[in-house]
């Protein structure tokens, strides 16, 4: 008599099964197979949109050579939201052999420049562990990616395009993870895993109910990663018992505009590139006064307030306000494709006037400040008192309000112009539990036997952010993960 839990067939088979082609599956990819393993992929994407975040992100994955003060940085970022020592110890360790794992596959790692300036907390204890390295002579374009994906697929590796994972098929009494029930053409697939599933399919960035739940403060707000990381691994993770951790952090928010018409949202160079230096311009939320510094940094969306840091104020709606000087200094967005779901995937041409998305309605007009209030349905007086305060702050060469020191140009000539601002994020961190042996835990710390994640599926980072973390993080736990499950006995 067949058990309950099994499907009358399996349709495919292999050792180890990865769900989701991005850095941590392709890590997982390559080392299972090397330890001689049959390795099956199941991805969400279709083959010229796979590659989950690692694709669009910067290209850049963290190196440490000094484990202790690796340690001693980590605990730091987390702050008062400490990982288990074990996993510490175990990431640092992981990430230090980052480039030997490269080189040995092939690679070419290459060193940012303007190190140290790439330490996202320098004045944080052990700071000075973290390298940023690229592979190949440019950084961006997804270069670091085509040399990873290139990796995967001239091994013999199966990878199963636009089949997502929906359930994992779990044994009824010992719990053992034993296969995938995923979803192609329609139909169901289902995948046995002789010896494990790594789950490294990311976050829920594209999952709005799963954002109002997790993420504090937040009505919704916009990725400008893979717009197939909605969270489906926490979904699967938690139908067959696992915890989670650190499900209200992600590297965000920044301020975006989001239109309907593309998944992914347009960053205005105003608010993120330093040279822009013509034309007044703030930003307002909905009772029609400024909230915050428009021009600072974040770090990862983290701001410092009152002594600690926290995600950068988005009190929503809100709307950029600037002048005429501003409209024609040229393009509002930079659309060159260095990184970004819209830059390297979607690539939305924007007209060099803005006149395109002037006439899509994009971005708002009237002459006046009074009715350019009544086109973003705020206040006409607060808008006016927040201009002309901005005005005076700017003659004044202080803002006393929010101490921005940049960009500090009057709104003059009209017509008024106003863009439609979003939260916008670069992935989530939370998800499933995870220990040191990548192995996905229970509430009361017991591994859920054969399940493994890697990647921002539940990633280590709890508080603050290194950038370039996230890859180096998924390529130390994908092979972390490799290495364990592939020493699993097959189950059958």
């Amino acid at each position: 008599m067949q058990e309950p839990w099994l499907p009358q067939q399996w349709h495919k088979e292999a050792d180890v099964v990865i769900v989701g082609f991005g850095g941590a599956g392709a890590a997982a990819a390559i080392t299972a197979q090397g330890l001689g393993a049959k390795v099956l992929m199941l991805e969400k994407a279709p083959e010229g949109e796979a590659g989950g975040n690692t694709r669009i992100a910067g290209q850049g994955y963290l190196q440490v050579y000094d484990v202790d003060k690796a340690v001693t940085y980590l605990n730091a970022l987390c702050g008062p939201f400490q990982v288990p020592q074990p996993m510490a110890r175990a990431w640092a360790e992981e990430i230090a052999k980052n480039n030997e794992w490269a080189l040995s596959i092939g690679g070419d790692p290459q060193e940012h420049q303007h190190q140290p300036e790439g330490i996202e907390f320098p004045e944080l204890p052990g700071a000075d562990c973290a390298h940023k390295f690229h592979d190949g002579d440019i950084l961006g374009y997804s270069n670091t990616w085509k040399f990873y994906e290139a990796a995967v697929k001239k091994r013999p590796i199966e990878i199963l395009y636009q089949t997502p994972g929906r359930e994992l098929i779990q044994n009824g009494i010992t719990r053992d993870i034993l296969g995938v029930r995923a979803e192609h053409n329609g139909q169901a697939l289902y995948v046995k895993a002789r010896k494990a599933v790594i789950l490294t399919c990311g976050g829920f960035e594209y999952n709005q109910e799963m954002i109002r739940n997790y993420l504090p403060g937040l009505p919704y707000c916009h990725g400008t990663g893979s717009p197939y990381n909605e969270g489906d691994g926490i979904t699967m993770a938690l139908a067959v018992g696992a915890d989670l951790w650190h499900m209200n952090n992600y590297a965000g928010p920044s301020m975006a505009l989001k239109v309907p018409e593309y998944k992914a949202p347009f960053s205005m160079q105003a608010l993120h590139y330093s040279h822009v230096q013509n034309g007044g311009m703030i930003v307002v939320g909905p009772d029609g006064r400024r909230f915050t510094d428009e021009k600072y940094h974040t770090r990862h969306g983290k701001i410092p307030r009152n002594g600690v840091w926290g995600p950068m104020p988005t009190p929503c709606p809100m709307h950029m306000v600037f002048d005429h000087a501003l409209f024609g200094v040229g393009p509002l967005y930079d659309k060159k494709p260095v990184s970004g779901w819209g830059r390297i995937i979607e690539r939305y041409d924007w007209s060099a006037d803005n006149s395109a998305e002037l006439s899509r309605g994009w971005i708002k007009c009237a002459d006046t400040l009074a009715g350019l209030a009544g086109l973003i349905g705020v206040d006409a007086q607060a808008l006016q008192d927040s201009v002309k305060r901005w005005n005076h702050n700017c003659e004044a060469g202080n803002d006393p309000d929010f101490g921005r020191n940049k960009m500090l140009i009057p709104i003059t000539q009209g017509p008024y112009y106003a863009v439609p601002l979003s939260p916008a994020m670069l992935n989530t961190l939370g998800g499933p539990r995870r220990n040191e042996r990548g192995q996905i835990v229970r509430p009361d710390g017991l591994p859920i036997p054969r399940l493994y994640s890697a990647g921002e599926l539940g990633s280590i980072y709890a508080y603050l952010y290194q950038g370039t973390g996230n890859i180096g993080e998924a390529f130390a736990f994908g092979r972390i993960c490799a290495r364990h499950a592939v020493a699993q006995t097959p189950w059958a």
